[in-house]
């Protein structure tokens, strides 16, 4: 993505299912679990940079025996930082102790990260505060161990400010208001409510207190707790917890919108927000691996049968993000590679219209690293449209065709290029903005000599274009160097018209470069009228329920076809130095969802949120957008 956006968090946990000496025995190592977290974590590195967490839970530990480690890292490669860290703690402790590296009983008792239960958690902040305190898990202690809570999620709820106001009319004092505070308390509280019910029901039956927390232990409901808990979430989240006394869950929105997969058998369970880390660490094919159903969590007790329960009703019409389909999952998911690449073919009869058919005369490349799969999408549909023109060719040459002029019509192949080359390692840290912009244009170089000059459309397809900075300051100053006759920017994605509200970092109104093109087109056709009723109506609802709310800003887009909107975007990202025509084509919604059957949650192209708070969130946006408040609207 030319558009430099914020990704997703990522989560990955991991339940050891045999006695650690089973491992031992097995793969000759007490860190069986610590290797595979390390690798579930790295192979998500995508979806985290800005911090991450891990943490560990040992089973069966006698009291005043340390049974919870936990530790984060904001570091440049926090990952690695991380094991770095644990790995350090061992060899000190090993150091001392070389003859107890696989002596389980001793690396428990002595060394953290040596129990059964790991959660694993990528952070990538959609609020610009990278302190060790925002990153995950968080931790909430307490001196009894059943109600002990560790959470880590990809998540982010709109209704903070209610869901806060409960926590406080139950008498408790959080220490912040954020979205990942309020879900630790309010499942810590719900887990304390459990806590106490059961004492009272096993108080009368004459247990010592230490057999009646062993059963508590045994009899806590996970489902009742995460029914509580969870009944008036609104938003897209995938949510992990850890009980201090091993239990675990991990629990999916109503909607869908954000992923998550299991695998269980002999050994292990374990969860990822993505299928192929799954299929990567433990070698196993993609049929091997169940999604988490919306709305259900997956319970792991400590003793007992995993089972995916429903928690929440799912909505009628499933939401799974298609972002996660176009962009933020890594492309080697078998499904998410097919649909990639449909997404670039899907495209083509807009590409084949936009440069008149005239294939000889045009050069198609990519831009750099993350278009590449639909890159070969789009040359499969450009193929496909060849071979039926070569057919017609062949047969309106007669029953003697000349054997030079079949040689000709078969030899005919769309022009590929590598036109576009991204300088990961060149880094913009002059301040003066003249200067600096002159140094961002130089992030992406090109092939000199692959096109023809003032001859030559050059098409290069992007999977999606958010804002159009990097196009307008970098892109096509360079893409121009070449002397194109035309310039032709494809996105695989539709255009971005709305804020996200549910983990992705899109929530300001003015970083869209279609909103832009909109308002520009509004007040070219003097229709200035529709801002201000448009803010009017927002400012109508800003004090409603939630649920009351609907999304007035489809109405800044409803004068304007798509392609109206995309040939002023044309306009406003071309810059004047350029010298060739600039058009600038999206996928069409339809194509988006032919391409992505499955996962057809498209709020930010079409507005239609899958949560009440959705549209409270765009509304607010708007208005703030109106009012010069350059801020998020939850």
């Amino acid at each position: 993505m030319s558009d430099p956006i914020k990704h997703e968090c990522g989560i990955a946990l991991l339940r050891l299912k045999q006695p650690l000496q089973y491992y031992v025995d097995k793969y000759g190592s007490a860190f069986y679990g610590l290797n595979k977290l390390h690798l579930l974590m790295e192979k998500q590195h995508n979806r985290g940079q800005d911090g991450a967490g891990v943490a560990n839970i040992k089973f069966d530990m006698s009291p005043g025996d340390r049974y919870i480690s936990r530790y984060r890292s904001t570091d440049s490669k926090p990952i690695q930082d991380i094991f770095d860290h644990i790995n350090g703690r061992f060899e000190s402790i090993l150091e001392e102790n070389p003859k107890k590296i696989n002596d389980v009983e001793f690396l428990k008792k002595n060394a953290g990260f040596t129990g059964e239960l790991f959660l694993g958690h990528l952070r990538y902040g959609t609020f610009g505060r990278n302190s060790i305190e925002s990153c995950h898990p968080f931790l909430r202690q307490n001196n009894w161990i059943t109600r002990n809570l560790v959470v880590a999620g990809n998540f982010n709820l709109t209704n903070v400010d209610e869901l806060f106001d409960v926590l406080l009319n139950i008498g408790q004092h959080p220490k912040e208001k954020s979205d990942t505070v309020t879900i630790l308390e309010k499942i810590g509280h719900f887990l304390d409510v459990e806590n106490e019910e059961l004492f009272n029901e096993l108080k009368p039956q004459g247990y010592s207190n230490t057999e009646i927390y062993n059963r508590i232990a045994k009899k806590i409901d996970i489902e009742r707790i995460l029914k509580r808990a969870s009944e008036d979430w609104d938003g897209g989240y995938t949510m992990a917890g850890l009980f201090g006394h091993g239990d675990s869950f991990v629990l999916r929105d109503p909607a869908g919108v954000r992923p998550a997969f299991w695998y269980e058998d002999d050994e292990v369970c374990v969860v990822a927000s993505e299928r192929p880390v799954i299929q990567t660490a433990f070698n196993l094919k993609a049929e091997d691996i169940q999604e988490l159903k919306p709305g259900h969590a997956l319970i792991i007790p400590k003793e007992g049968e995993v089972r995916e329960t429903m928690i929440n009703e799912p909505t009628s019409v499933s939401s799974k993000c298609s972002f996660e389909r176009i962009y933020f999952s890594r492309g080697n998911d078998a499904d998410i590679y097919r649909e990639r690449k449909q997404l670039g073919k899907n495209v083509v009869p807009q590409i084949l219209k936009s440069i008149d058919y005239d294939l000889d005369n045009s050069v198609f490349s990519f831009i750099p690293n993350t278009a590449e799969t639909s890159f070969y999408g789009m040359i499969k549909g450009l193929e496909d449209h060849l071979n039926e023109e070569k057919i017609k060719q062949i047969i309106a040459l007669g029953d003697k065709p000349n054997q030079d002029s079949i040689r000709e019509i078969l030899l005919k192949r769309a022009r590929i290029e590598k036109i576009a080359i991204k300088d990961a390692k060149l880094r913009t840290f002059i301040t003066q903005d003249d200067s600096r912009d002159d140094l961002v244009a130089h992030v992406y170089d090109i092939t000199y000599g692959s096109v023809k000059r003032n001859e030559d459309n050059l098409v290069v397809i992007d999977d999606s274009i958010v804002r159009g900075t990097t196009l307008k300051q970098s892109i096509l100053r360079i893409l121009d160097r070449l002397d194109p006759k035309t310039i032709i920017v494809v996105s695989s994605a539709p255009q971005i018209r709305y804020p996200d509200c549910y983990g992705i970092d899109m929530a300001k109104m003015g970083d869209f470069i279609a909103f832009e093109a909109a308002i520009s087109l509004l007040k070219d056709t003097n229709q200035e009228n529709i801002i201000e009723e448009t803010y009017m109506h927002c400012k109508e609802q800003e004090n409603l329920p939630k649920e009351q709310q609907k999304n007035m800003v489809r109405n800044i887009y409803e004068p304007f076809t798509p392609e109206q909107i995309s040939a002023k975007i044309s306009e406003l990202l071309t810059p004047e130095s350029v010298k060739a025509k600039v058009e600038i084509i999206y996928q069409t919604i339809e194509n988006l969802h032919e391409a992505c059957p499955n996962n057809t949650g498209d709020w930010y192209f079409t507005g239609n949120y899958p949560t009440p708070g959705g549209n409270k969130v765009v509304n607010k946006a708007f208005i703030n957008w109106k009012e010069g408040n350059n801020k998020r609207a939850y």
